[in-house]
């Protein structure tokens, strides 16, 4: 369960401690806005992608999970990626419609620079667990965390998640309870059991 003050949605990113979502009214609806708060700046860019991108994955029933604006391959070319998902995965029609109509907005809006290839794609089913909301959707199952700096003398853990707070996550390593602050994790995923 994630815990926070009522009337305020928290949520976290490994570089980003919390911030608060508040609406606002857009063309197409209301539309969330970010106050971040502690850790580390998102690009700007990312975040007017984001801000964007957001009440149209909406419309169509989907959720950002993350977004990457990076250099990629050896001739330097950039790479916007989004990954979305929904209750059950997104199906390939989904990310198209999705692709199609961010490629317009974004050639409309001309927020990134020069050239860059777009891909809108699932997280896959070693999906990432970045915010509160992500990691509580996945209570009694086994996730993967890799933290900035030593918690007990380690910076992997791999359990049964145990418990969300809004500023920390507990998981279940080596038959002890580890408690690990959202602001020293760096990356962390869902394990999918495939014995199962």
């Amino acid at each position: 369960m994630v815990r926070g003050r009522p009337g305020l949605a928290l949520a976290t990113s490994p570089m980003v401690l919390i911030f608060y979502t508040l609406g606002v009214y857009t063309r197409s609806g209301r539309c969330p806005l970010f106050l971040f708060l502690g850790g580390e700046k998102m690009d700007p860019t990312v975040a007017r992608i984001w801000e964007l991108a957001a009440p149209l994955a909406k419309l169509e029933g989907m959720e950002i999970i993350e977004i990457e604006l990076r250099h990629e391959g050896s001739r330097g070319g950039r790479v916007l990626r989004l990954y979305l998902d929904k209750e059950g995965g997104p199906n390939m029609e989904d990310l198209s419609r999705v692709s199609r109509e961010l490629s317009d907005l974004l050639d409309v809006r001309d927020i990134v620079e020069g050239a860059y290839t777009l891909e809108v794609s699932s997280p896959g089913i070693n999906r990432p667990l970045k915010r509160p909301e992500h990691f509580a959707r996945f209570v009694g199952k086994k996730v993967r965390v890799r933290t900035r700096e030593m918690i007990n003398g380690r910076k992997s853990f791999v359990g049964q998640l145990l418990e969300v707070s809004a500023d920390r996550i507990s998981l279940s390593q080596d038959g002890r309870a580890c408690e690990i602050p959202f602001s020293l994790i760096e990356k962390s995923n869902y394990e999918h059991d495939w014995s199962a």
